[in-house]
């Protein structure tokens, strides 16, 4: 009994367990890696409430920020919007359209030229980030490719009209006696008797 404890004081004595701190070498402490995770994320909310009581707070903000924040909102919605007006106004009056339109004529190239460069860098990093979204949702759609045709495959060999070896459906070839054989439903004498039961 005195080598058993030896072996058990070595193994497990001095408040240590050598067994676990071995196997946490190679795979990492569940639970220390929980509070691990825990911290950091307690760590970013924390961080976050803190940025958004600075932005939010009715203290530390002046009517300037509350302004900025709704200016900034404003061009997506007023082209878009913009837009759709003018084509209203050509409906509605056309001679007021017309003369605005000739008076858009008037503006000179390098002006449009100016608005362009305008446009395309307030919209430009918005569309970047769209297109590499864009681009990320193909790539993973065309990876999942083999695994949807794989399963395109098994459904199809589940329809009951399907020319498979599956249990329960018959190959007729290309005999359409068979084939119509195959699919029509047999004459079942218990159903029968229920159908005239609740006739009845």
């Amino acid at each position: 009994m005195g080598i058993v404890s030896d072996i058990f004081r070595v193994v497990f004595g001095g408040g240590r367990n050598v067994v676990r701190e071995t196997a946490e070498v190679f795979r990492e402490n569940a639970e220390a890696g929980a509070q691990r995770v825990y911290g950091v994320q307690g760590q970013a909310m924390t961080q976050f409430g803190a940025e958004f009581a600075a932005q939010f707070g009715a203290r530390n903000r002046g009517w300037f920020d509350p302004f900025m924040d709704g200016l900034n909102r404003l061009p997506r919605p007023a082209l878009a919007l913009g837009t759709l007006a003018l084509f209203i106004s050509a409906m509605v009056d056309p001679l007021w359209f017309a003369a605005r339109m000739q008076g858009i004529a008037l503006v000179p190239d390098p002006l449009w030229w100016l608005l362009g460069v305008i446009v395309s860098f307030y919209f430009g990093a918005r569309h970047q980030l769209k297109a590499q979204d864009f681009q990320r949702d193909i790539a993973l759609n065309m990876a999942r490719a083999p695994q949807v045709m794989a399963n395109i495959t098994a459904l199809e060999k589940l329809r009951s009209d399907s020319r498979s070896n599956s249990p329960g459906v018959a190959e007729s070839g290309p005999d359409a006696q068979l084939g119509i054989a195959a699919v029509t439903p047999e004459h079942n004498l218990a159903l029968e008797d229920w159908k005239s039961l609740r006739a009845a």
